[in-house]
């Protein structure tokens, strides 16, 4: 390698209109049922909140909304219900451009309604559980791949232990 190219920035890994149009997807597809839960602004998290393949929580001036498993979710509380998670699989680049545009322009011509979520890792699709059959196929006759996902329970932290008084401060009371 000469000095010249060494000098030389390393380029993102996909540029260009003629690299975007061949690229495809893995996605993987999450078996648990979600829900988009809307809250007050500055609401604290509630007790029945649970996590499954997603657990997300936004807080902006005007609300706070939750993606969380939607097993819980009160009935009265406002809430998008019965949703399907698909993920990208891996952990995309930054720097890509136009990955939700491939991903979103074959359910938008299917009509399908969508709410997206990005992570640090990678893009979040997630889309009524009554359309998860056609999302996938709409995918498949563009190239992505769709597989069903092996969802990881979190670790749980075990809650702490009140601190029991010691045997000397149980004499001194």
């Amino acid at each position: 390698m000469s000095p010249e190219d060494a000098a030389q920035p390393e380029q993102p890994p996909v540029s260009g209109d003629a690299d975007r149009a061949t690229r495809t997807f893995s996605l993987e597809q999450f078996p648990e049922k979600l829900a988009v839960v809307h809250l007050p602004p500055g609401a604290e998290i509630p007790e029945w909140t649970e996590s499954s393949s997603i657990l997300s929580i936004t807080a902006t001036a005007r609300e706070t909304s939750l993606v969380c498993a939607g097993r819980n979710v009160p009935t009265k509380v406002p809430a998008i219900r019965g949703l399907t998670a698909f993920a990208v699989q891996g952990t995309l680049d930054p720097t890509l451009i136009g990955v939700l545009v491939e991903l979103l322009t074959p359910l938008a011509e299917a009509e399908i309604p969508v709410f997206t979520l990005s992570t640090y890792e990678t893009d979040w699709i997630l889309i009524p559980a009554t359309e998860a059959e056609r999302a996938a196929e709409a995918w498949r006759r563009r190239g992505h791949t769709v597989v069903l996902a092996v969802p990881v329970k979190p670790s749980r932290t075990p809650k702490a232990k009140q601190a029991s008084p010691s045997r000397k401060q149980k004499k001194s009371k």
